[in-house]
């Protein structure tokens, strides 16, 4: 039983390490090796979640080292990203240190997570893995897509999607859960929707997909809300 009680959390520190190693390659001038590391950790973030349900095992321990091991990989390491690809433009002084403020707000968005009660079957604010995901598809998108490669490295756009993302966060915008009570298509249609258009996303466009995969999310959450809302209304 207590082997069994520390299987998500053995997952979750493998999460911590991820961060870790990313934080170290993109430091080391690697940008992308780096970057894999957060995909890696949401790997392991979704699959100690996932055997925490299926095992009964859930503990506040459990839950405090998560959120510790997510400001790491999903709010220091996206940081450490964005700030290297501004410094790859030379020497700009105190500039690239601005974009720190997305590991800032992540840490607020985590801390807002575990005492907000109203996100038991939904998201309020981007989920600092979403937010991760998107940053670290960046220098992938520049390689992929030529013609937009200037722009995404630019310091000043990096600077204002770093603020837009970080508004993003903490923002009381309500997201699909991807949380499944009951398979129905009634009750789950958005859901199966946001996983139908990122499976699409990812497999024409590879990596450079997710920013997709995450503003379709974002759009069907708002659809979601409309729909919820009027179906209440009535």
């Amino acid at each position: 039983m207590m082997i069994k009680k520390q299987i998500p959390n053995t997952l979750t520190c493998l999460n911590l390490l991820s961060g870790m190693l990313g934080i170290y390659f993109v430091l080391e001038g690697n940008i992308k090796f780096g970057a894999y590391f957060i995909f890696v950790a949401a790997l392991f973030d979704f699959l100690d979640g996932f055997l925490a349900r299926i095992l009964k095992v859930h503990s506040e321990i459990g839950k405090e080292l998560d959120s510790l091991a997510d400001l790491v990989t999903f709010g220091v390491l996206p940081s450490f990203v964005l700030f290297q690809m501004i410094n790859q433009n030379g020497d700009l002084g105190y500039l690239p240190f601005f974009v720190f403020i997305v590991g800032i707000f992540s840490a607020i968005r985590l801390a807002k997570f575990n005492v907000d009660t109203r996100q038991s079957d939904r998201f309020i604010g981007v989920p600092t893995p979403a937010n991760a995901l998107l940053i670290s598809t960046l220098p992938f998108l520049a390689e992929r897509f030529p013609g937009i490669s200037q722009t995404l490295n630019q310091p000043h756009f990096i600077m204002v999607l770093a603020l837009v993302l970080s508004f993003l966060l903490v923002s009381e915008l309500p997201l699909i859960a991807l949380k499944f009570k009951n398979f129905g298509i009634k009750d789950n249609i958005f859901r199966y929707l946001t996983i139908l258009i990122g499976i699409i996303c990812v497999f024409t466009l590879g990596i450079g997909g997710i920013p997709f995969v995450i503003i379709s999310y974002i759009v069907l959450s708002v659809i979601e809300g409309l729909f919820t809302r009027n179906a209440k209304a009535n």
